[in-house]
């Protein structure tokens, strides 16, 4: 029996997940957060990687706008597969498991890509890759969020997210450097993407499984050792928790129950209006720049000015998310973002096209950042990793549509950009209001 000041209105036992809620951020939580968030740099780099070697291969292959949208839609197709699978999976054998199962999944297939003699060879193998990617994003911040200090839990996934940033950083950097400089270049390119093959043994042995995880499989002595050692830098006496209440046996909830249908709905068309517009817009942005005019180099270094902007705009929604909520700071970015994406469709200079992209990149990227925030939180722990994949799956189906879609909108559009982004625009605006809808969680616990 103990009583807290901070977190208790009085003696009682603290459970587990009420012990790692009051802990301060300590060089546990810096671990996981790193740990985790470089699995997710790389998968960004591989998602990343793509948009490059699309631009190269329309020059080297003689590629047709439909069959360079078919290289990047095909991705998504298993994306779409592995986050439904990966939720799945993450509540049943563990958040860990699924996360250094991923990494090893689609660096096999990348760095297998990088030897494709044909379209259809690289076709499968970047199917087999999406099946890895899809799952390894939501199951990774479901296990940062289940040990996230409450007060902080939405800024440390922002944080998460922001590792995005820094591998489509390391993508731009490689397609800029190498791509167009070295022999088949873009074979280079996706041979760098087989490191994510060793980091899955870092994942696996390296980082602790979610406490809330060990305890629905009654695993309470492991759950009881998570803890603890959370609790130890921060120098706080272990107490005695009480067993979990979550039985085995008990079948978890329907992502599609009364009480979680509404935002379950609003999360799923925010996951697809994101998804329509951003990958869109930046698995093609290297070639619709090449398309408008610029050369490969100056697209491919347009490409990564505009990348960099990424960061600052996932510093500003881990920042906004703690003071203004979860639903206005997810609003606010996608506003920021339908504006951004229409003035970015009728940019003609270079100076345009930058201001413009980087715009776009900094909102669209904090956007990113608030929704895999909010996304754990809508759920109780036995549903967790399904309503997240689910979401994420359903959110990947725009983005096999999205790269199919732009070179119909273009021709629309009578061959130049300003269709594809007003589309775009619109898309984002839609997701704006849906995100009003869903619950604000700003310093809730975890349901259990």
């Amino acid at each position: 029996m103990i009583t807290d000041p901070v977190t208790d209105t009085g003696p009682h036992r603290l459970t587990r997940a009420e012990r790692l809620d009051r802990l301060p951020f300590n060089r546990q939580h810096g671990r996981l957060l790193v740990g985790s968030g470089i699995g997710w740099a790389l998968d960004a780099m591989d998602v990343g990687l793509i948009s490059f070697v699309m631009a190269a291969l329309a020059v080297e292959w003689a590629l047709s706008p439909t069959t360079l949208g078919w290289i990047g839609s095909i991705g998504f197709v298993g994306m779409a597969l592995g986050a439904a699978l990966g939720g799945l999976l993450a509540d049943k054998i563990g958040r860990r498991q699924v996360f250094a199962l991923t990494l090893l999944v689609y660096g096999l297939a990348t760095g297998a890509s990088a030897l494709a003699t044909g379209v259809a060879m690289l076709i499968v193998l970047r199917f087999i890759v999406g099946l890895g990617l899809g799952a390894e994003l939501p199951v990774a911040s479901t296990l940062v969020s289940e040990f996230a200090p409450r007060k902080i839990r939405g800024r440390v996934v922002v944080a998460l997210e922001a590792f995005w940033a820094l591998g489509w950083i390391m993508a731009a950097l490689v397609g800029y450097l190498l791509i167009p400089n070295l022999d088949n270049g873009w074979r280079w390119a996706l041979a760098i993407g087989i490191v994510p093959t060793l980091y899955a043994l870092v994942v696996r042995f390296g980082l602790p499984e979610s406490v809330r995880f060990l305890e629905s499989k009654d695993r309470e002595a492991e759950a009881e050792a998570a803890v603890r050692k959370f609790e130890e830098p921060s120098g706080i006496a272990p107490v005695q928790s009480p067993d979990s209440v979550v039985s085995v046996d008990q079948p978890p909830p329907s992502i599609w129950s009364r009480e979680l249908r509404g935002r379950t709905a609003a999360l799923w068309v925010v996951w697809f209006c994101i998804n329509l517009s951003y990958y869109g817009a930046f698995i093609w942005l290297p070639s619709l720049l090449f398309r408008q005019g610029f050369t490969l180099v100056q697209s491919f270094g347009y490409t990564l000015i505009i990348t960099l902007a990424q960061l600052p705009g996932y510093a500003a929604a881990a920042y906004l998310i703690e003071k203004w909520g979860r639903r206005p700071t997810l609003a606010s970015f996608l506003i920021g973002s339908a504006i951004a994406a229409g003035l970015f469709g009728m940019a003609g200079t270079p100076g345009q096209v930058i201001a413009a992209g980087c715009a776009l990149s900094f909102f669209n990227l904090g956007a990113w950042g608030a929704l895999y925030a909010i996304g754990p939180e809508l759920y109780p722990t036995a549903a967790r990793g399904k309503g997240t994949g689910a979401a994420a799956s359903f959110g990947r189906i725009a983005s096999i549509v999205a790269p199919l879609l732009v070179p119909v909108l273009i021709a629309a559009g009578g061959g130049k950009n300003w269709l594809v982004f007003t589309t775009f625009a619109i898309s984002f605006a839609i997701g704006a209001a849906a995100a009003f809808t869903l619950p604000e969680q700003r310093g809730t616990a975890l349901a259990e």
